[in-house]
């Protein structure tokens, strides 16, 4: 049987999973939520935008004709990967996760873990600080209840509309980042708190070393539950999934 995978997108991990696709003669396409405007180029077919919940979602998979789902979106999609389990199970399609181990608190880090964005911005009612926001865009509103603190966010693209922050600064940039890199945006900023989601890789780990070295706790906010899933870390490791189901 020919096979016909969708990879659900937006990470490092599912580009370099296009990339290995590409050089096979499995037929794919890479899917978008479209949450950013500067796409990663794309050696396969590819689409931009939401399914509609797990209905759309399974409504494409049948019309599609698609014969397995590689989720690699990244590990705060939460609603995106149990869309995915469900319409996959309801449509009986083997369904495999390209993700990252979350990072590990080592000698040195000074993590104060808290279990979602809430709790993260609850721990902000503290006197003002130099905070480095590395969380994306989705749920910057949420920290306006903390509007003492100077907010350093890191972002993909400029905001659509003007922030209500009434003391920050935007810097743009895509990872990979680097260690060099982020020390100078400690030091410049002279940041006293990072903000991070633990979404685990290399690609954003700088800025988690560069506060190791520099002695700056960092709030890390816990993985969103997702239900049991295979799960696989490597792009490589998709092919062998998909050579045994």
């Amino acid at each position: 049987m020919q096979k016909n995978l969708l990879i659900l997108g937006g990470t490092t991990e599912a580009s370099a999973l296009a990339q290995i696709i590409s050089k096979t003669s499995i037929n794919a396409r890479l899917s978008y939520a479209g949450r950013v405007s500067r796409l990663r180029p794309s050696p396969i077919e590819k689409r931009v935008g939401g399914f509609g919940g797990v209905s759309g979602l399974l409504e494409y998979l049948k019309l599609e004709k698609i014969t397995h789902v590689i989720d690699a979106t990244h590990p705060f999609a939460s609603q995106m990967s149990k869309n995915a389990i469900e319409a996959c199970t309801l449509a009986g399609i083997p369904l495999a996760a390209l993700t990252r181990p979350p990072w590990q608190k080592e000698i040195g880090d000074k993590w104060i873990n808290v279990p979602n964005v809430e709790a993260a911005v609850q721990y902000l009612e503290i006197p003002k600080k130099r905070i480095l926001l590395a969380i994306g865009r989705q749920s910057l509103s949420l920290f306006y209840a903390q509007p003492q603190h100077k907010y350093i966010l890191r972002l993909v693209d400029q905001p659509e509309r003007p922030l209500k922050f009434p003391d920050h600064f935007i810097n743009i940039s895509r990872g990979p980042f680097t260690v060099k890199d982020d020390t100078a945006l400690f030091k410049k900023h002279k940041i006293e708190l990072v903000v991070a989601k633990n979404s685990g890789g290399s690609g954003a780990y700088s800025k988690i070393n560069v506060a190791r070295t520099l002695g700056v706790s960092v709030v890390m906010i816990d993985r969103p539950y997702i239900p049991s899933r295979t799960e696989v870390f490597e792009a490589d490791a998709v092919l062998n999934w998909l050579n045994q189901v």
